[in-house]
């Protein structure tokens, strides 16, 4: 995604954090997405902040599981990837095999299991890269440096540099922790790097992208959407970053 300096955006989405989230899907991308990341609801969602876990009791309350999602999905045709964000939890209980295999025939192509570490991945890393589905995986800023190079040696698809240390949410300023993790990472790969956690504005999403190679935006895009702006909110977003990025490119 950085053909031509172009820097990706990636917004989250939910599943079944509103009762139209599919249009929210689809309205992102046509505003300028270059992937989504999905979000399959979980209990216990441990990195989340207020307003993701928010959505995600909503989903939960509704019935949404990962297989439903998977399921609606599969019926939506944005051409652009989509990488599916949850706790590995889902997936151990569905099973490795199972679970990939779920998300490859769905056009999921990566995947972000957050609370599954580098020691345990290996039995879920052997079915995804089996099923083409991408393993991504984080570097935070309290990643040593050694850590942080098994990471980047073992995500694929992209490496998500942690903003901040914390649980997502909206934040006023970016800081500069990003940039100092991006800059890790590109000492161990040439696998590209976007930051996410904390990205809240159009500015700062410009700003991050002065050295990653994309952001991912979260809770500002969720909030809008439980707000009830629906998917002209989360366009309007999407879009006023879409300009901002390709702007400072």
């Amino acid at each position: 995604m950085r053909e031509g300096g172009r820097k990706a955006l990636v917004p989250y989405v939910m599943a079944g954090g509103s009762p139209d989230w599919p249009t929210v899907v689809r309205a992102v991308a046509a505003a300028g997405a270059d992937a989504i990341e999905l979000g399959f609801p979980f209990s216990d969602p441990m990195i989340d902040g207020a307003v993701i876990q928010e959505a995600g009791r909503r989903a939960l309350q509704g019935g949404m599981t990962m297989q439903h999602a998977l399921d609606v999905v599969a019926d939506i045709d944005v051409g652009i990837p989509i990488v599916g964000m949850t706790y590995y939890n889902l997936v151990l209980r569905a099973g490795h095999r199972r679970a990939a295999r779920s998300m490859a025939a769905a056009g999921v192509t990566g995947a972000i299991l957050v609370d599954l570490s580098l020691e345990e991945i290996g039995p879920w890393a052997e079915e995804a890269d089996a099923a083409g589905v991408a393993t991504v995986l984080l570097v935070a800023p309290s990643t040593p440096p050694a850590r942080a190079e098994a990471l980047c040696t073992r995500s694929r698809g992209f490496v998500y540099a942690v903003a901040r240390m914390g649980v997502t949410g909206e934040r006023s300023t970016l800081g500069d922790e990003a940039a100092r993790v991006v800059e890790r990472i590109r000492d161990c790969t040439d696998t590209p790097a976007y930051v996410g956690i904390g990205i809240s504005t159009p500015d700062q999403a410009a700003e991050a992208c002065r050295v990653a190679d994309g952001v991912v935006v979260g809770s500002a895009l969720v909030r809008r959407v439980l707000e009830g702006g629906g998917p002209e909110a989360a366009a309007e977003l999407v879009g006023d970053m879409r300009r901002a990025l390709d702007a400072g490119a």
